[in-house]
């Protein structure tokens, strides 16, 4: 479980002997929504729902413009709300839901851009890439909240990533744009971006206090996916604007953000800011398929040098977690995956074999040292990678059939006694 939730649940078990032999009801000490926050995370990306990327789903594609390889391309082409609406109604629904938490997944990260919460404020386009096509994403935002309520049903809790910016926050076409030029630090996307987290944490607490249902399940908002500054004093001086904006808007809803592959310096970077309610958890991506190093290693030795507690991510893990904790914070892995490059599956060896134990190795090492984790992505289109798709690593047996811990019966609570027991058996459910 994450140290946040291990504090309240330390708090719990003596909570019965204070209270002068009277019964106590823990479910009135522990929220719904603290027990969706701060339980274990363990679960998957759902990419290419909102924000789109072709190599997972190229259907919705179809009638893109030149270079046809992201939102704005797709926004811009022939037919773009008829292709995007039906690609939103049918890419992840209630059935992907009910699969997911019958294998004890019980969070999902979803990816979105700032344009698809167009419909709670239309000025946020104005004057960006996106200006103009209002039109376009104006169904985004009722249709997360339904992938919210249906995520609900399921106990699933939900953490909202804005993965494409204004003006772009990184290279990739999963910023929203396929140009490469980067124009995220600019004074005026700086402080729009705040006013789009702004936008989507007041309508989160709208759906808590007004929506009926009431939603309990949304875990937290990362603040950007993956982002390349040219200046880390100039992000970290943004950090902390937009995490005291969003603290003013609501104190209790934890705030995820990026290390940007440094996480030692990150780590310390939280430990520096002011105390709050809610944890800032760092999310760190880790990928051993990409450069020259990670496709010279062999999968064997990838999966070593993260089991060994004396290799270098281990020890990273141990020192960053360690810090954050300190910090009334978490470490979570956001991104990763059973993806090798072809080079490190070379020689007489079992592939099958070597992806379960990379993913074993994986999995450990985050269990040990992270409060959560979230395998990208859950599907792809065309079937059968069993690297990049979830189910499909599910399904081919290299990922285990379900994850977490599962509770055999309620405890009730009849005594002060028991309360103390109740919270150890909370614990033992939420993993």
């Amino acid at each position: 479980m994450s140290p946040a939730f291990g504090k309240i649940l330390n708090k719990l078990k003596h909570v019965g002997h204070s209270r002068g032999g009277t019964s106590v009801d823990v479910g009135n000490l522990v929220t719904v929504e603290q027990v969706f926050r701060y339980r274990k995370q363990r679960g998957v990306n759902l990419g290419c729902w909102f924000v789109l990327e072709r190599w997972i789903a190229d259907t919705p594609f179809a009638q893109a413009v030149h270079p046809g390889q992201s939102d704005l391309d797709v926004a811009r082409g022939s037919r773009a709300k008829e292709i995007l609406e039906h690609h939103w109604d049918t890419w992840i629904t209630n059935k992907d839901f009910e699969w997911l938490a019958a294998r004890g997944i019980n969070a999902v990260r979803i990816p979105i851009g700032y344009y698809h919460l167009c419909s709670l404020d239309h000025s946020l386009l104005s004057g960006t890439d996106f200006h103009g096509l209002d039109h376009v994403f104006e169904g985004a935002w009722a249709r997360l909240v339904r992938a919210v309520e249906i995520a609900q049903q399921y106990r699933i809790g939900v953490l909202f990533d804005l993965h494409s910016a204004p003006g772009k926050q990184n290279e990739d076409s999963h910023s929203g744009t396929s140009l490469p030029t980067v124009l995220f630090t600019t004074r005026s996307n700086l402080e729009l971006t705040v006013r789009v987290l702004r936008t989507l944490l007041s309508a989160v607490r709208s759906l808590r206090s007004e929506h009926d249902p009431p939603i309990r399940n949304i875990i937290g908002i990362e603040l950007l996916n993956e982002p390349k500054p040219s200046s880390h004093s100039t992000l970290k001086d943004w950090y902390r604007k937009a995490i005291k904006e969003l603290r003013a808007v609501d104190p209790g809803l934890p705030i995820y953000i990026s290390d940007c592959w440094m996480s030692d310096d990150y780590a310390h970077f939280v430990k520096s800011l002011p105390e709050s309610t809610a944890p800032i958890c760092l999310d760190h991506h880790l990928y051993r398929c990409f450069t020259p190093a990670d496709i010279s290693t062999p999968a064997t030795q990838h999966s070593i040098s993260l089991m060994d507690p004396n290799a270098a991510t281990p020890q990273t893990f141990a020192r960053v977690a360690g810090v954050l904790e300190d910090a009334g914070g978490a470490l979570v892995v956001g991104e990763w995956s059973g993806a090798l490059n072809p080079g490190s599956l070379q020689g007489p060896i079992d592939e099958r074999e070597e992806r379960v134990g990379y993913i074993a190795a994986q999995l450990a090492l985050f269990e040990q040292y992270c409060a959560g984790w979230f395998f990208w992505t859950y599907k792809k289109q065309y079937h059968g990678d069993q690297g990049w798709s979830f189910r499909d690593a599910v399904e081919a047996g290299v990922f285990p059939d379900r994850v977490g811990v599962y509770p055999s019966k309620n405890i009730p609570v009849d005594d002060p006694d028991q309360v103390g027991r109740k919270a150890t058996a909370l614990g033992q459910a939420i993993g």
